[in-house]
């Protein structure tokens, strides 16, 4: 780990607005595409960057900034990993986001997430907070190989379960889904009965499957030789280089993910979710005396 000062925090692309207080990860998961060149790491992926200045500058972003709006964190590296234990970075952002009546939308693997609740659920009441978890996985001890140092997946629904019963509206991305390792029927049946039966709002999925690329292909390559021996050269085989490799079973398992999101009035439509986790409600403005 190690600590630098930012020159800036908040980003906007497409207008969604978001940001990542760390760089890199710990939670070791093998097809992890933050890993991968393009994004031009000049530290070691497992070294975590500390963007030390993170709150000052979201203050300085949010107090400037004259419309309200979701302030998403964790599309590139988690916002829970171990060292936010310590340094509680992501929790002193949520402050200055709740300070400011902004949104938050925030993706996670960790179950470190339930530490600040209650910041998530003051948020969701004064404006909007959504909590995202990333689900690929329901049996234990394949989840241990394939994302070895976080939570596993019962656990995590456990955390969708307490958001939901603060009404803080839950989003799972099943994403990704391993080519001849949880491409199956049977898993993808296991994550989404828990889905219905704790009522996330949405789940996103592109498509069965994952994509590499260089940097993040290596290392995911080198994890099968250890974990899956002889599954490399079948994945050399059938998709040589290609950045998409999408399960053989595709297609029956996006039906079934689709009809039963239908079913059960889950949104599915990724262009759907994300207007919704963009959208930033109107809210009574006005202050409580408990909010003094």
């Amino acid at each position: 780990m190690h600590f630098v000062n930012a020159k800036g925090i908040l980003t906007e692309k497409n207008g969604f607005h978001g940001m990542n207080v760390y760089r890199g990860c710990s939670h070791g998961c093998i097809y992890c595409d933050s890993r991968s060149r393009c994004y031009h790491f000049t530290h070691p992926f497992d070294d975590i960057e500390v963007k030390q200045n993170a709150p000052e500058l979201l203050e300085a972003a949010l107090k400037s900034k004259r419309n309200k709006c979701m302030i998403g964190t964790g599309s590139m590296s988690d916002p829970y990993m171990h060292c936010e234990e310590k340094l509680q970075i992501t929790r002193r952002c949520l402050e200055i986001i709740l300070k400011y009546r902004f949104g938050a939308a925030v993706q996670t693997k960790s179950d470190r997430i339930l530490r600040d609740i209650d910041l998530l659920d003051q948020i969701n009441r004064k404006s909007k907070a959504v909590v995202q978890m990333t689900l690929t996985t329901y049996d234990d001890e394949l989840c241990s190989i394939i994302e070895p140092h976080v939570c596993n997946t019962k656990r995590r629904i456990e955390v969708l379960e307490e958001m939901q019963r603060l009404g803080i509206p839950t989003i799972v991305w099943l994403t990704p889904i391993l080519p001849y390792i949880n491409d199956t029927v049977d898993n993808i049946k296991a994550i989404l009965d828990e889905c219905v039966r704790v009522g996330v709002k949405g789940v996103i999925c592109y498509d069965m499957g994952l994509t590499l690329r260089d940097g993040d292909r290596e290392y995911y390559y080198a994890a099968l030789d250890r974990y899956f021996p002889g599954l490399k050269q079948k994945y050399i085989q059938n998709y040589g280089s290609a950045y998409m490799l999408p399960s053989p079973h595709s297609s029956e398992l996006m039906s079934i993910f689709r009809n039963m999101c239908m079913e059960n009035g889950i949104m599915h439509r990724p262009d759907e979710i994300f207007s919704y986790m963009n959208e930033l409600p109107e809210k009574n403005d006005q202050i409580s005396i408990f909010d003094m």
